[in-house]
């Protein structure tokens, strides 16, 4: 696990200040619902939908909804697998051609502990991406074909509680977590690193199945630009500075 986490520590400071990049700092706002509804006591059920902002609350950024199995096969481990489709607009300094639409397979696993009052989480995602492209043709913009992608995330979180000594009913919270997306195979280009998301949010859990949380999350996007007049591919990225507002809210329909 600690090899892991240096390697994709070593791969994130890389990406980001050994190549010259042309860096756009923008503010977002991305308000989320997710819940992991119980159906037996091994399967569930995951929905999740983010309505996410650009220039806080004005345009669209992105529209993000999910759905998905999981299956949990240890008091603290399960593992997931789904659907989800996001929409991705024309926003901030370097919009893309045209908004385009994803279809996402991805399969997880996720594995907690506890250190003491702190509770931790691992989370592992692989994605199989389809990206609907749009290419300039001319002065018009028009579709050509799918993109697919590849993409493996990896997400360690910390919940620290303030007012009790352990995750309970009724807890004041601070959540810490950074999530590092990596791409490989076919089409990935010169960078590994795709994004890298660190955020911290003050939360308050009600009970197991609710909890609420409010914060910042820094959201780095690398992206590419062909410098035409010398052939050359300079990098781009996003910097961008994003209000979070969650809820947590599980159903359990194990229970009459």
């Amino acid at each position: 696990m600690k090899y892991l986490f240096l390697i994709l520590s070593f791969l994130l400071v890389y990406n980001t200040n050994y190549a010259q990049k042309i860096i756009s700092n923008q503010q977002h706002a991305w308000i989320t619902y997710q819940g992991n509804h119980k159906l037996t006591s091994k399967w569930g059920l995951h929905t999740e939908y983010q309505w996410r902002r650009s220039d806080y609350f004005q345009d669209w950024q992105q529209s993000l909804a999910r759905i998905g199995l999981d299956y949990h096969f240890q008091t603290n481990a399960f593992l997931s697998a789904g659907y989800g489709n996001i929409i991705t607009f024309q926003y901030g300094n370097m919009p893309v051609n045209h908004s385009f639409n994803e279809h996402r397979i991805w399969e997880q696993f996720t594995q907690t502990s506890t250190v003491g009052r702190i509770s931790l989480q691992h989370r592992y995602r692989l994605e199989q991406r389809f990206l609907e492209n749009y290419v300039k043709s001319g002065s018009d913009i028009v579709r050509s074909g799918t993109l697919f992608r590849n993409r493996i995330r990896y997400r360690a979180l910390v919940y620290i509680p303030l007012n009790n000594s352990s995750m309970t009913d009724k807890t004041l919270f601070i959540n810490i977590n950074d999530e590092v997306f990596l791409g490989f195979g076919q089409g990935i280009g010169t960078n590994i690193l795709d994004q890298n998301r660190l955020q911290i949010a003050l939360g308050w859990k009600f009970n197991t199945n609710c909890m609420i949380q409010a914060g910042y999350l820094n959201q780095y996007v690398v992206k590419n630009a062909k410098v035409s007049a010398l052939n050359l591919v300079e990098d781009q990225a996003e910097n961008n500075h994003t209000i979070t507002i969650g809820l947590t809210y599980n159903f359990d329909f194990t229970k009459k």
